[in-house]
């Protein structure tokens, strides 16, 4: 289901369904992706159906299901750990005690088109139950199912016109263990569920946001990743770039965005800006200021006063949402896309905590700063 090796049908290229993106990541876990542990992840039809039939207490009619939680035993097959906006290493987030389900959801999928995924709380453990929380809701249905939501819950939001440059973000609703769609509780963790939302439904689609309380997830329809930039496309970019030759008005030094391979390492000819007018330039000491434990620097080139920090390229390419240069960057951590990204992102309310929403770079989750969360860049180019 992960992977194309997996087919037994290597002369037939394996459908996918989609993809899981985890937000605050750059293309993938600080310390690298390892096994069910990864920044993204791909869901393809497997060779044979591996749904659980409805009993009783559950109902999960399933052609075909992709387990997500932190827990590592043998039946997740997405361990998801505590997203720490701008961890540079996995203990960062190993420190930090855990909000998230140990089964906190499953992905099911059509196994014939359009492929439809729908999302469901809670997941099965190794006996092949539904597994919640002591603390968490549960109550019977009226045609005699057990239902119920995890203890912190599992929140989707599917933005207005899909995941495109002419998104607006949606409203946030709670899923059920059955899938059905709930208003939001109090606070994550209240036992009083929120009521049902019965014109709205658990169907995935292009863009739709996952929460898990911890972390949040992206889904990537294989349809939308078609009309996606690629790596390779951004790498052009980044070449292009480059190429123009954009200089530090200060030193007259030529500056360039560092390879991806290094999207984390400070390079001597990284290009910095300046926060609150967006003038880029080479790293210099040139107008530092006292205040606020000195992170404010003067502009040379305006003279505004505001952070000064490292530009870096946003390598994942799922969180674009078209393939426009990279132009602006997000406030306050510096990384670089499209301006209509940066826009889109910047509206988004994502869930903080156990009942605030604010937006964030996806690409580090920082919440994001200044009027509008991002700025437009100002390059100088070459003076010859």
């Amino acid at each position: 289901m992960f992977s194309p090796d997996q087919e037994n049908h290597p002369s037939k290229a394996p459908v996918k369904y989609g993809e899981l993106i985890v937000l605050g990541y750059n293309g993938s876990l600080p310390n690298g992706d390892r096994g069910r542990r990864k920044s993204r992840f791909a869901l393809f039809k497997r060779p044979k159906a591996n749904g659980v039939k409805p009993s009783t207490v559950h109902i999960a009619c399933t052609p075909q299901a992709a387990k997500i939680g932190r827990s590592t035993e043998s039946p997740i097959d997405f361990v998801v750990t505590d997203t720490v906006p701008g961890s540079q290493s996995n203990s960062d987030t190993q420190s930090v005690q855990s909000t998230i389900s140990r089964f906190a959801c499953r992905i099911i999928c059509e196994r014939n088109p359009p492929f439809t995924a729908r999302i469901y709380a809670a997941g099965f453990d190794s006996s092949k139950n539904i597994f919640l929380g002591e603390k968490a809701a549960k109550w019977k249905t009226s045609d005699g199912q057990m239902d119920g939501l995890t203890t912190n819950g599992v929140l989707v939001m599917h933005p207005r016109n899909g995941f495109t440059e002419d998104s607006k973000p949606g409203i946030w609703r709670e899923i059920s263990v059955c899938g059905n769609v709930f208003s939001l509780r109090e606070t994550r963790s209240a036992q009083q569920r929120g009521k049902m939302v019965e014109i709205e439904s658990n169907q995935l689609q292009d863009g739709s946001l996952i929460d898990l309380c911890g972390a949040t997830l992206l889904w990537r329809t294989a349809e939308g990743l078609s009309h996606t930039p690629t790596v390779k496309h951004l790498e052009a970019l980044r070449q292009e770039i480059n190429a123009a030759r954009p200089q530090c008005p200060v030193g007259f030094n030529t500056l360039a965005f560092p390879s991806m391979k290094r999207k984390d390492v400070v390079d001597e000819k990284q290009p910095w800006v300046y926060l609150n007018c967006g003038h880029v330039h080479g790293y210099h000491n040139w107008g530092n200021k006292e205040e606020r434990d000195g992170k404010d620097r003067e502009c040379p080139m305006c003279r505004s006063v505001g952070p000064y920090v490292p530009l870096w390229l946003g390598c994942e390419a799922g969180f674009y949402v078209d393939a426009g240069p990279p132009t602006h960057a997000f406030s306050p951590c510096g990384h670089v896309c499209s301006e209509k990204t940066t826009a889109y992102w910047s509206q988004i309310p994502l869930p903080h905590g156990t009942h605030t929403f604010h937006a964030a770079c996806p690409f580090c989750a920082h919440q994001l700063a200044g009027e509008q969360g991002y700025i437009r860049l100002i390059f100088q180019g070459p003076l010859d």
